[in-house]
């Protein structure tokens, strides 16, 4: 069967800087009937491991290492043998979350995982968070953005880590230059494309946050 997307909406808190939030996180599975991997898992290995069912998870990928985006990773990980990858630039604040348990691969930026005979492109688009990542399907005509671009705008940065200026030169030059039909899937909210979002970027500079 050709590759196909999941997704699963979990719930749970995010913690950074002395705040916590309720969110509610998106959760993609990309493979096939035999083999999958996982997007972030967020907040409830239980529901991921149900949506992804008998097939071999071959992954555990992280856009970004904030907690609500990691909590599930480990026990996730551990239920299923699947190996879990970061960008070191994350490690700091995946240390915040797991202090006893670090991830089992690095991301890098050009990267290319592969499942169930579908490439993903790992592109490094630092500005949420120092080690924030998007991945590439253009098989798939999609991109995962985790929390670097949303419906509406770009991920938020006024927290420790992350730097405005640097999102929007992420935004800009890796993600406004893929196709304009391209599928943006978020970490959080509905999806949207490349040529929906690219129109409003001066607005989201002169906006500056």
């Amino acid at each position: 069967m050709a590759t196909h997307i999941d997704h699963v909406v979990t719930s749970g808190t995010f913690s950074l800087d002395g705040g916590t939030w309720d969110v509610d996180n998106n959760v993609w599975i990309v493979g096939d009937d035999h083999e999958a991997i996982v997007i972030d898992a967020a907040h409830d290995p239980g529901a991921i491991a149900e949506a992804v069912g008998d097939r071999r998870l071959r992954a555990i990928v992280c856009t970004h290492a904030h907690n609500d985006h990691i909590d599930a990773a480990p026990a996730l990980a551990d239920r299923t043998g699947a190996r879990i990858w970061l960008h070191p630039d994350d490690l700091p604040l995946w240390k915040q979350t797991h202090p006893d348990r670090l991830p089992d691969n690095r991301l890098e930026d050009g990267q290319v995982m592969e499942t169930a005979g579908t490439d993903l492109t790992v592109l490094h688009t630092p500005g949420h968070s120092f080690g924030a990542v998007c991945l590439y399907a253009p098989g798939l005509g999609t991109v995962f953005t985790g929390d670097t671009l949303f419906h509406g705008g770009p991920g938020a940065t006024g927290r420790s880590y992350s730097h405005f200026p640097t999102i929007i030169t992420s935004i800009r030059d890796r993600l406004l230059a893929l196709p304009p039909e391209t599928v943006v899937r978020t970490g959080h909210g509905e999806t949207t494309t490349i040529g929906a979002e690219a129109p409003h970027l001066d607005e989201w500079i002169a906006r500056g946050h």
